[in-house]
């Protein structure tokens, strides 16, 4: 995003817009971002019409509904936002939703997961194709300030090509025989999407991966190898402490490497050369080679200490409403994004622990 920010009634031009779902993630984090994007909220819609009415009047749409296809034949919004849950087969509802607004001509920003399965993403690319209408999964992690910043320092010259990365998360992964029932990996395919985007956006396509399970929590280590020649681990690290951080993130360049910490913290290790052995003083290097760190400050009543920024709601929806204003297709949180992302879940539902699974050959 821009440093500065552009306020919901600042906007000349604004995207007429409906909401399907009011459920608690999407009162904290999704309907608030309005505030700040170019949105005009015409209505929402959900199940429970209590709930739909309540968050109309909270949010200021002037209808609502409980029932989707009415809302968007009678609304006729450019756009809609979908945030719901799973379908008791264990099946993303998102999914279905999408493509029934796709079939009626409207763009759609939705929740990820996108979808439960390669074909079902393939399925909702070919509606968008169709229908000439944008589809774009909220994959908030590739829109934190601090991942966007890693991004800056590994495109960068000076960094040179990405070759590993590591990055942590606390997800556990089921015993391989319970992966072939979509309920119970659910959780599973909700939360891989966060690692998983800022793997593929930083570092591409996986070609390859394998990984080893420990049976006390469910913790796993892959190791991947991307298309690039680059390689990485992703750690989940299923039984961590929940009184500290959840993730870490580190990306090697060619005499230079990049950590994001707490998803807020970033400490970019410039090219050095290191004291000399038994010899050196002090662990100081020169001020041209030292370390940069950025990190907030959580005193002011900045709009970057808000969640919504730095856990990159607002950044992703805005980025969404400039794509469809603009006419151009995302390229982040993008289908294709998804369909890689879907293709390593698939990959762990199918392959049992010290076997390599081929995701792009």
């Amino acid at each position: 995003m821009n440093s500065n920010v552009t306020y919901n009634f600042e906007y000349d031009k604004k995207l007429k817009a409906c909401f399907i779902g009011a459920g608690g993630h999407s009162y904290r984090n999704v309907y608030p971002t309005f505030q700040y994007a170019p949105v005009e909220l015409l209505a929402v819609c959900d199940m429970n019409g209590d709930r739909a009415a309540a968050y109309a009047g909270q949010f200021g749409a002037p209808r609502f509904y409980t029932d989707h296809m009415e809302m968007l034949k009678t609304e006729q919004p450019d756009i809609v936002f979908i945030v719901t849950a799973y379908h008791p087969d264990g099946r993303v509802q998102a999914t279905d939703l999408a493509l029934d607004a796709l079939s009626l001509g409207v763009h759609v920003w939705m929740e990820k997961p996108t979808a439960s399965s390669v074909a079902e993403v393939q399925e909702l690319a070919e509606a968008s194709k169709r229908s000439g209408r944008y589809v774009m999964t909220g994959m908030k992690k590739i829109f934190f300030p601090a991942i966007g910043k890693a991004k800056q320092i590994t495109a960068s010259p000076s960094f040179g090509r990405p070759s590993s990365i590591y990055i942590r998360y606390p997800q556990d992964l089921p015993e391989l025989s319970d992966r072939t029932d979509l309920r119970r990996v659910k959780w599973l395919l909700d939360h891989l999407f966060h690692p998983a985007s800022i793997i593929h956006y930083l570092m591409g396509p996986i070609e390859h991966f394998s990984y080893e399970r420990e049976p006390f929590n469910g913790g796993s280590v892959t190791s991947m190898k991307f298309r690039s020649g680059a390689v990485g681990t992703l750690h989940m690290a299923a039984g961590i402490s929940g009184s500290g951080p959840l993730e870490r993130l580190e990306v090697v360049g060619e005499g230079e490497n990049v950590v994001v910490d707490n998803g807020v913290k970033v400490t970019y290790y410039r090219k050095a050369e290191r004291p000399a052995y038994g010899r050196s003083a002090s662990f100081l290097v020169p001020d041209e080679e030292a370390p940069l760190v950025w990190e907030p400050e959580f005193s002011l009543g900045q709009l970057y200490n808000k969640n919504i920024f730095y856990l990159g709601y607002v950044p992703e929806v805005v980025y969404f409403c400039e794509c469809v204003l603009s006419g151009t297709p995302p390229e982040k949180g993008s289908l294709a994004d998804a369909l890689e992302i879907v293709k390593l879940f698939e990959g762990y539902r199918n392959t049992p622990p010290g076997t390599v699974a081929l995701l792009n050959g």
